[in-house]
């Protein structure tokens, strides 16, 4: 903005030296000088108020809040964003977008997700949330507005996600309708990274929905589950050991009208290949195992 104060309505030659002085000279110059400062003084409280600022002036707190104003032609070096840890909990965990971009939670128990202060519709905006699962009983809840990306999660139903193990699972959320449709990125465990890997599956085990394939060895009668997946994905069991049989009871599964199935192994050698198709199980390829 251009300044209203005026330097060059000041006389700097008035008084004039060793003669008398018209005082109305006088009182041009400091009508002028006070006109400048009352300029100045509204300058500077609207500096004030709305200049960004490195640390609080004197008598102030620090804002430096946007409030949505356009920044452009930006060059960012050394950017960094505020966590905000919402703690050990369980029920409704709120995701505030006002509270930072980054934000973590440990369950306590099952959670349901709920966001809040998401901006005005025709701009973007995305907040990324680190959960802790403490216990493979522990689910995710999200709000019936994420439903772009669902089919990439894993392990998830109804927008219910299950987890087949302990630990830290990211998932990044965003919008440009204030929230009316949010999208759901895993970014840990996407489908578009195919896994061509395998785990020894344990007596009492859940399947992981990480792995391709899972093989086993039994030394008695044991049995597994396996989870429900996501659209696409392929499972293969395999029993290369057999002193009993394997039984493993599958979520969602595709040779029954509703609910879970079985499948049993009872010979070395069976196996078969599953893959997640509208919402199910539904087994493509078998070599010697009992469906139930």
């Amino acid at each position: 903005m251009a300044s209203s104060i005026n330097p060059n309505n000041i006389d700097t030659a008035y008084p004039v030296a060793g003669q008398d002085n018209d005082s109305q000279g006088f009182r041009d110059n400091f009508t002028n000088i006070k006109t400048s400062f009352t300029y100045a003084k509204a300058e500077i409280e609207d500096l004030q108020s709305k200049a960004i600022l490195k640390s609080a002036l004197s008598g102030s707190s620090l804002s430096n809040d946007f409030a949505g104003a356009e920044v452009a032609a930006m060059r960012v070096t050394d950017l960094r964003e505020t966590k905000t840890a919402k703690g050990t909990v369980s029920g409704t965990v709120t995701v505030d977008i006002e509270e930072g971009g980054y934000q973590t939670v440990t369950t306590a128990g099952n959670i349901s997700l709920a966001f809040s202060n998401w901006p005005s519709s025709g701009q973007f905006s995305r907040v990324r949330l680190s959960v802790t699962v403490a216990n493979v009983s522990h689910t995710v809840t999200l709000p019936v507005a994420v439903s772009v990306g669902v089919d990439g999660i894993t392990g998830i139903s109804s927008n219910v996600i299950t987890f087949p193990e302990v630990g830290t699972y990211d998932f990044e959320f965003s919008t440009d309708d204030n929230g009316s449709t949010i999208t759901v990125l895993d970014l840990n465990r996407g489908k578009e990274n195919v896994r061509y890997n395998s785990e020894d599956l344990a007596d009492a085990a859940a399947a992981s929905l990480d792995v391709t394939a899972s093989y086993f060895a039994t030394s008695a009668g044991e049995t597994a589950t396996l989870a429900a997946g996501v659209e696409g994905q392929l499972k293969v069991f395999a029993m290369n050991a057999d002193a009993g049989d394997m039984v493993i009871t599958v979520t969602n599964c595709g040779w029954k009208t509703s609910g879970s199935g079985t499948i049993t192994f009872d010979t070395i050698g069976q196996g078969c290949t599953l893959m997640y198709l509208n919402s199910k199980w539904m087994c493509i390829g078998n070599n010697g195992a009992t469906f139930a």
